[in-house]
């Protein structure tokens, strides 16, 4: 990937039937944006990206064949699972903290933010859809985020949360082959849903195509080294395998 690069695009050409997306792959604080004014914890934390789930996505691309497009900056220089328009696409606060670098960002600010990072990223994921469907392939959509065991003090139960936009098919398929095959504790639209905006990903480039698609959420701690990301990654790519494999065949690859 090319240095100040904000999207990376793995495993090209790949001839599976998924596509794999992770938006908030890195913790990167590059040039012009810089730290944003936040303390070394902060940079670390989960609030600037998804811990452990680039190495999870990266182990289920090659399990599943996949191509995988992942985001190369933090989340609070911009957040790609948001569109350009709501505030938490360059968030002033995230859980406890402050984001003093976002703070009262004028509309100049906002937009050189949305050319340098939303525009080039989503370009790739939309350039991944349109070169399948120009070979008469159905690309099924899968990011893969990961969520902290703790928000505002709370502890959350849940160990693996499986999201869907308006088409709740492969979501529900995916829930179903987890809680047979993981032995994890898996949730439906949990820790978050559609409701949340969090959606914007498979909205963008799933549904309106019709393809199948589903959001991912990992528990952090259960993916916090190496060898529990590759334990992670095989699991899921069995999970994700059977899903498909069991909703309607049109869904499945062309």
């Amino acid at each position: 990937m090319p240095a100040g690069a904000t999207v990376g695009l793995e495993n090209a050409g790949a001839a599976g039937p998924w596509l794999l997306v992770c938006e908030h792959a890195s913790n990167a604080f590059p040039d012009p944006w810089g730290d944003l004014g936040l303390s070394p914890e902060a940079q670390e934390a989960h609030i600037a990206w998804d811990p452990g789930a680039l190495p999870v996505a990266r182990g289920l691309a090659q399990a599943l064949d996949a191509p995988l497009v992942a985001g190369s900056v933090s989340r609070l220089i911009y957040d790609l699972n948001r569109p350009p328009h709501v505030p938490g696409a360059m968030t002033e606060r995230s859980e406890v903290w402050d984001i003093p670098g976002n703070r009262n960002l004028t509309p100049a600010a906002r937009l050189a933010r949305t050319e340098a990072v939303y525009l080039p990223f989503h370009a790739a994921v939309s350039a991944q859809v349109a070169g399948a469907l120009a070979q008469g392939r159905h690309p099924v959509l899968a990011t893969i985020h990961s969520f902290t065991p703790t928000w505002h003090g709370r502890p959350r139960s849940v160990e693996l949360g499986i999201i869907h936009d308006a088409d709740p098919a492969l979501a529900l398929a995916v829930v179903e082959a987890a809680r047979r095959l993981t032995g994890l504790r898996v949730a439906l639209n949990d820790p978050y849903s559609a409701a949340d905006g969090v959606t914007h990903s498979l909205r963008l480039h799933a549904t309106p195509y019709g393809l199948p698609n589903v959001m991912i959420e990992i528990r952090n701690d259960l993916i916090a080294t190496p060898e529990t990301q590759a334990e992670m990654a095989a699991k899921l790519a069995r999970v994700l395998d059977e899903a498909l494999a069991a909703i309607h065949p049109r869904e499945g690859v062309a």
